[in-house]
């Protein structure tokens, strides 16, 4: 199956994805802070350079794209029939960075939650984000 962009249009598609301050990562964001949270965003010194990082509770937040990231079992993960190969290794190498990421800041002591872009669409959103603040909340 060949894909129904020019090169060109291709291009400037995939320009236009953002890496940071998606709109589900701006979601969490806005209810954190809304709650009383007070955060840092994409610390480079941190291992996976976490979307959102709460110092004084040692917590960082993962925003994950459901496609991007390899959400299992997800409709919303699936990949492209087009270049399949090139989007299975993508996507399993960022996988497997994520979980690397996930690994060291556990190892320096870091509480480390992921949210999923799936979780955060209109009949999840509630839950899933009342789900993190009592997490977040939680002492351990």
């Amino acid at each position: 199956m060949s894909d129904n962009r020019t090169k060109l249009q291709r291009s400037y598609n995939m320009s236009c994805i953002r890496s940071m301050n998606t709109k589900p990562e701006i979601l969490v964001r806005k209810f954190l802070f809304s709650n009383g949270f007070h955060y840092r965003l994409h610390l480079k010194d941190l291992p996976g350079k976490p979307d959102i990082v709460i110092r004084k509770l040692k917590s960082v937040v993962f925003v994950h794209g459901c496609f991007w990231h390899g959400h299992k079992n997800c409709k919303n993960a699936k990949v492209p029939l087009t270049n399949k190969n090139f989007w299975v290794n993508k996507i399993t190498s960022n996988s497997t960075r994520d979980k690397k990421s996930i690994r060291l800041l556990m190892n320096e002591g870091w509480k480390v939650f992921v949210v999923w872009e799936c979780q955060l669409h209109q009949k999840k959103v509630d839950k899933t984000l009342e789900k993190l603040l009592q997490n977040l909340l939680r002492k351990n």
